[in-house]
């Protein structure tokens, strides 16, 4: 594991734009298919519209690009939250990345992937099917979640079957809910689902490239735990100790380790 301090989220979101440029642009020019990990949240809106407009000035064709994102939220129906929900996860990506695209380069919507509540597993099977996962985007919870792989006692669990865990629906952790409700819905709590669906831990950890980034002053405290070693299921994003290739890149004008 590699630990990277920058000095600001500008510099953040450049760097983690450049580190997605450089995968998917060397894979098709080797004219491979490449599939890309994504995330969302408010640490990844300036690196989309960086990536956006580095991908549109090189003008190669995203035939080849499939895009995997890390979680939507499951409304009250047991289904995904509806494309056009304000808090849906493929709308945010919709605006702030895929609507950005120059339409010339041809990427193609049915190649933009959400884990689907109906059937989580199918999720895992698509991925490995496609190929699996050239590079991984993440942020991290203030509580430690990487996608909505919540937290879990180890009285629970054993690292082993937390790090095998599949894609699946998770009942979201109260901070989870809070934070997300702060950061995205206004403090309205009633509108932030309490439930998603979720990459699991297994095909995350099984990319071959994994970049973390964190920018708020509260995810100082898991990525210490983190430094200090050590892996738990009680703090999800430990799990990247054991991956030879996962970056975690910082802001130092939030975050200090």
């Amino acid at each position: 594991m590699k630990w990277i301090s920058v000095k600001n989220y500008g510099e953040m979101s450049r760097f983690g734009a450049e580190r997605l440029f450089e995968v998917i642009t060397r894979e098709i020019r080797s004219e491979q298919q490449v599939n890309i990990g994504l995330a969302t949240g408010n640490t990844m809106i300036k690196l989309y519209a960086m990536l956006a407009g580095m991908l549109n000035q090189e003008g190669l064709s995203l035939v080849k690009l499939s895009t995997f994102n890390l979680d939507e939220y499951v409304g009250n129906n047991g289904s995904n939250l509806a494309p056009d929900h304000r808090l849906s996860y493929r709308k945010y990506m919709t605006e702030h990345f895929f609507d950005l695209l120059d339409p010339e380069l041809g990427f193609k919507q049915e190649n933009m992937f959400f884990p689907n509540a109906v059937d989580t597993a199918e999720y895992d099977t698509l991925i490995a099917k496609a190929g699996g996962l050239d590079i991984q985007l993440l942020g991290i919870g203030f509580n430690g979640h990487i996608a909505f792989n919540e937290p879990i006692s180890e009285a629970k669990i054993s690292n082993e079957d937390f790090a095998a865990l599949p894609s699946h629906l998770v009942e979201l952790n109260e901070l989870t809910i809070q934070t997300n409700a702060r950061l995205t819905a206004g403090n309205d709590l009633k509108l932030v689902p309490h439930c998603a669906a979720t990459m699991g831990m297994a095909s995350i950890l099984a990319a071959n490239d994994i970049l973390l980034l964190a920018c708020f002053q509260e995810q100082t405290a898991p990525l210490s735990k983190i430094k200090a070693g050590g892996m738990t299921s009680e703090l999800p994003a430990s799990f990247l100790l054991q991956h030879d290739c996962s970056e975690i890149v910082y802001t130092a004008d939030n975050i200090t380790l």
